[in-house]
């Protein structure tokens, strides 16, 4: 039997943690977003504008481009595709009527359309953690929360450093 704890396994362990997180998932999340991004007549960049949206509510296209790195040019072709799908909406900030937000469009219809595509992922997933513990659950919980963390910090030192020899 392995001895899980020897040094030795600790680092194929860590190193089949690091190669699965940086490279499988992370290839086969931005995949599985493009499938999805195509049913629906956009791509993968404008279904995460999308996704941005539906987190932190409407956005100026100035922060949506903030957020993804995008430029504003860039940003208004997104906005584009994303009314012309039917999926957001340009309109004045009632705070401030010089200023333009995008919001989503509600249509319930759209959305459960749009929430199928997502379902099988979530009631598979679902499943898997379902085949852990609630220590276990816990552990990974904690994990995917970190690793995200870093994920956006690394993304911002990467746009800083864009910015830096601009």
């Amino acid at each position: 039997m392995t001895d899980l704890s020897s040094p030795a396994t600790e680092r194929t362990l860590e190193s089949a943690l690091v190669e699965v997180m940086g490279m499988r998932l992370s290839t086969a999340t931005i995949l599985f977003h493009s499938a999805v991004a195509e049913r629906l007549g956009l791509n993968a960049t404008d279904m995460k504008c999308y996704t941005l949206l539906r987190q932190f509510g409407p956005l100026t296209a100035g922060e949506l481009a903030e957020r993804t790195g995008l430029t504003t040019g860039a940003i208004t072709g997104v906005i584009d595709r994303l009314e012309r799908a039917g999926l957001a909406q340009r309109k004045r900030d009632p705070d401030d009527r010089r200023c333009v937000v995008v919001e989503l469009v509600h249509d319930p219809e759209r959305e459960r359309a749009i929430d199928q595509l997502y379902a099988p992922l979530g009631q598979a997933i679902s499943q898997l953690v379902r085949d852990y513990t609630p220590a276990q659950r816990a552990a990974i919980l904690d994990f995917i929360t970190r690793a995200t963390t870093i994920l956006e910090q690394e993304t911002r030192r990467l746009r800083q450093m864009d910015h830096a020899s601009a």
